[in-house]
């Protein structure tokens, strides 16, 4: 599934950071990464920690570029663009604190053009390596939110599901837009996106305020000029099996077909993707944030260094 984009990495030279810099299953990817050829990984910490870490763990970091923020000889430069870009919501103290962390230093490096991008959370919490990126960063021309996406592959078997990460009770429009997003990801991943708006309701089969929501979300999806299939309100079972939506909605263009899930919340889209890892037997790949100006992405703290290394091809190649 990677071998798209590491074909593309390897005619083109990216650099990715990793703020997590002393994490040993970070600095296992990285050498991964070094000596395939696939990129240049950047560790960002205490560079004499690094280089115990490594040794001491019997890890190669040969070649790789290693920046201490506290030790930068572009500090200065860094923390006054920091202060500009929050203009009135950061004063310079606190500009300079910030910088001295690591997800707010990598983040300015992406800024200051240093860095094609930057991956984190194996330590550090989504919140902690999404919010630099939404003040500093900030959302691409054209992108309304920032969402995410998780690809399940599975024995050639590959879904998109969104948004199981980062908006906690999207708006109808938001759920339009995470859809949007969602099929544009898939397509990255050899996915033709075919999009279900998940509820617990089938065309009408329940009510409520949540899946008002979701059919609100579909009719605004169905009067634009989309490259993709979408229907809704759906339930998983109908969007997914055929002969459940043979049953339960026949008419759907969707219906017993779908590749491509969007959840109406946060709570629904975490326990589903983790359904689909821990029960189902497909691997996770995410999450992908979707909408930023530049690539930035969120590892989850339970990852391992293989995981790691897919998710920086992926981050790099989205750029």
């Amino acid at each position: 599934m990677l071998t798209k984009f590491i074909e593309k990495l390897k005619k083109e030279e990216r650099k990715l950071e990793f703020p997590e810099g002393l994490d040993t299953r970070i600095i296992e990817a990285a050498g991964r990464l070094k000596v395939g050829g696939i990129l240049e990984p950047i560790l960002l910490g205490n560079v004499e920690e690094i280089k115990k870490v490594a040794a001491d763990n019997y890890l190669n970091i040969e070649g790789i570029e290693l920046i201490d923020p506290m030790n930068y000889d572009r500090f200065d430069e860094m923390v006054s663009l920091l202060v500009e870009l929050r203009k009135g919501k950061m004063t310079e103290e606190k500009a300079i604190a910030s910088c001295k962390q690591t997800n707010y230093f990598g983040t300015m490096l992406v800024k200051m053009g240093l860095a094609d991008g930057l991956l984190g959370g194996a330590t550090y919490s989504t919140a902690d390596t999404v919010r630099p990126a939404l003040q500093i960063i900030k959302t691409r021309p054209g992108a309304k939110l920032v969402s995410s996406c998780f690809i399940l592959n599975k024995e050639g078997s590959r879904l998109a599901m969104g948004d199981c990460a980062i908006n906690l009770y999207p708006t109808a429009d938001q759920l339009a837009d995470i859809a949007i997003e969602t099929a544009a990801t898939a397509k990255l991943f050899g996915i033709e996106p075919t999009v279900a708006m998940l509820s617990y309701s089938t065309f009408g089969s329940g009510a409520g305020e949540a899946v008002d929501k979701v059919r609100e979300a579909s009719n605004i999806l169905k009067a634009q000029e989309l490259d993709f299939l979408v229907d809704g309100e759906i339930q998983f079972d109908a969007a997914y099996s055929p002969a459940v939506a043979a049953k339960k909605c026949p008419d759907s263009v969707v219906g017993g077909k779908s590749n491509t899930f969007i959840f109406p919340d946060i709570n629904a889209g975490n326990i589903g993707y983790k359904l689909a890892q821990r029960l189902g037997g497909y691997e996770a790949i995410g999450p992908i944030l979707q909408g930023l100006n530049a690539p930035v992405n969120d590892l989850s703290r339970g990852c391992n260094a293989d995981e790691v290394y897919k998710m920086a091809i992926i981050t790099a190649g989205l750029k």
